[in-house]
């Protein structure tokens, strides 16, 4: 028999969804889903088993980034706007991205928003390659880097550039992109065969062939808090829908406003969250008890019977389903 018939057929989102629904919805009832936030630093997670994340989805401050300056300056001890700062910050971020690995499932992914950093260092213009640093430490923990994706950010000020204008040699490229770096822990996950919270998980062709690409075309979220820079929906949204299953732990150790933990709930995932920043009101914000594994179904076939398995435009789907779980 041809590997090709061995493989469970895959009917599609929705039907998967309506013939599997009461295997479903029991699994997921045996489920603690309910989300766990701890406003303080993720450098030491005790309350996180080992090997019991499935993914991590986070947007960490980026060092040498103003707006990060007095943070990172704080905690790491040492002034941020130098080769010094930024070892250091890193060296902070390291701890938290060690302290992920440990968290991670064998074949658990870890998925890094971070951008890089243009300014003056040493007196000198340069940019600061955060996105090289974290992969660098991430590989030295011995997860494997997976293709990044390039979120491409478009912006109300096309014509923003850096430097001497259209005068060479001294203009700079302008830096319109960030890095969601991703890495795995060992090979490829297991499965059980047939999994019915997997099944029941799957995406549309068009959903695959849109955010698999390497490049998204996101706008980013408004700015409501000088303190944080929070990504849309959208992100998480798909890194969550691309990279865990139904009943999976996923976890954002610079969890700010509660994005990612907002949206992991709404897609019936339990969603754990570290926050130093007590007063950005993440408790306040993330709703504590467990969504209602019917009314994740439920979203998910009004979904898939909306749309056909077409790709909405970003942000659409994921404030739906913040909108439909309670």
């Amino acid at each position: 028999m041809s590997p090709a018939r061995l493989r469970p057929r895959v009917h599609g989102p929705l039907d998967a969804l309506r013939e599997s629904r009461d295997a479903v919805l029991a699994a997921l009832k045996e489920r603690d889903l309910a989300p766990r936030v701890a406003l303080r630093s993720s450098e030491r997670m005790a309350e996180v088993p080992d090997a019991s994340v499935h993914l991590v989805v986070t947007s960490p401050p980026y060092p040498l980034i103003e707006m990060w300056d007095a943070q990172l300056a704080e905690q790491t001890g040492v002034p941020t706007a130098s080769e010094e700062g930024f070892a250091a910050s890193h060296a902070l971020l390291s701890r938290v991205w060690a302290e992920c690995a440990r968290a991670l499932a064998p074949g658990g992914i870890l998925a890094v928003n971070v951008g890089d950093a243009t300014r003056k260092v040493g007196g000198d213009f340069r940019c600061m390659m955060n996105h090289a640093q974290v992969a660098r430490d991430c590989e030295a923990l011995g997860l494997q880097s997976l293709v990044p994706i390039l979120w491409k950010k478009p912006t109300n000020k096309p014509n923003a550039f850096l430097g001497s204008g259209f005068l060479p040699t001294n203009a700079y490229v302008t830096l319109d992109c960030e890095f969601i770096l991703l890495f795995r822990k060992g090979g490829a996950r297991a499965f059980a065969p047939k999994d019915p919270l997997r099944y029941a998980s799957q995406f549309s062709k068009a959903e695959r062939d849109a955010w698999f690409s390497q490049v998204w075309d996101v706008r980013g979220a408004s700015q409501d808090d000088a303190r944080t820079a929070p990504f849309p929906p959208e992100i998480p949204y798909r890194l969550v829908r691309m990279l865990s299953c139904l009943g999976d732990t996923v976890l954002d150790p610079f969890a700010g406003t509660g994005t990612t933990l907002w949206v992991a709930r709404a897609l019936g995932r339990r969603a754990v969250g570290y926050e130093i920043n007590p007063d950005l009101g993440l408790e306040k914000r993330v709703p504590r008890d467990a969504p209602d594994p019917a009314q994740v179904l439920a979203a998910l076939e009004a979904h898939y019977a909306r749309t056909g398995g077409a790709v909405e435009r970003p942000n659409e789907a994921a404030e739906r389903f913040l909108a439909a779980v309670a």
